[in-house]
């Protein structure tokens, strides 16, 4: 099974503008992402797909791998698609380039997915970790999700689910870590799929998916991280770096 890990990076973030390009111990955020991926061993290929010329000549000058994304588009699955679309691979890991403490163990889980999955049912899976803390359960940059009892996503949103009714029995929170792992055939999908009203009120582009009648597979991890949306991210992952 041919794996590439492809990490979007698009410079105009809405939240954080250029927060790629902010420095994280000497390097770029970018860089340090793409270092982190390549740094787990678990891929034939790591390649940042960006439009951004800054970009693409921070992670060559690291002797990383770029794809120059030609198009606009939505999302950062609709960019590795357009990426991914000559490519020779069976599944792409999309790996956030805001976090450059992506780390081999939740990968690795990931994977093993589709190494158990010698049938191919599974088109698509990603990672959850457990959150306690009431500002991040009631925060809107912190995607939740619930599942069935097979693990699949029941639903993702921005707002706490499940909702604390009575005082037992307590509510358990997931946070959606924006990891991605597609079969290509489903990336290659979610391209043609029209964004339909639930994505396009959460902007959350998993529910894409969901609402087309498709499954994805969740798995659990320990490893939190550090994602960086905001200012107040970065000085976290600073202190956290060194």
């Amino acid at each position: 099974m041919k794996v590439f890990a492809m990490i979007p990076a698009r410079y105009g973030a809405s939240r954080f503008p250029g927060k790629l390009m902010q420095d994280l111990g000497g390097k770029p955020v970018i860089v340090r992402t793409y270092e982190a991926a390549a740094g787990t061993g678990l891929f034939d290929r790591v390649i940042v797909v960006t439009d951004s010329s800054e970009i693409a000549e921070a992670v060559t000058g690291a002797g990383g791998e770029v794809i120059r994304s030609r198009e606009t588009h939505e999302t950062g699955s609709d960019r590795l698609a357009e990426a991914v679309a000559g490519l020779e691979v069976d599944v792409v890991v999309n790996v956030q380039g805001d976090e450059p403490f992506t780390e081999r163990e939740s990968l690795a889980k990931l994977l093993d997915v589709f190494h158990q999955d010698p049938e191919g049912v599974v088109d698509l899976a990603s990672l959850m970790t457990e959150i306690t803390d009431p500002e991040d359960i009631a925060n809107p940059n912190t995607v939740k999700v619930i599942t069935d009892r097979q693990g699949f996503a029941l639903y993702f949103s921005r707002a706490p689910i499940p909702y604390q009714r009575a005082e037992q029995p307590k509510a358990v929170y997931y946070k959606h870590k924006g990891v991605y792992a597609f079969r290509k055939r489903a990336l290659m999908d979610f391209r043609n799929l029209p964004i339909q009203p639930l994505e396009a009120v959460e902007k959350i582009e998993a529910i894409r998916y969901l609402e087309y009648g498709r499954k994805i597979k969740m798995v659990q991890t320990d490893v939190t991280g550090i994602e960086i949306d905001t200012p107040e991210d970065l000085e976290r992952a600073k202190a956290a770096w060194t």
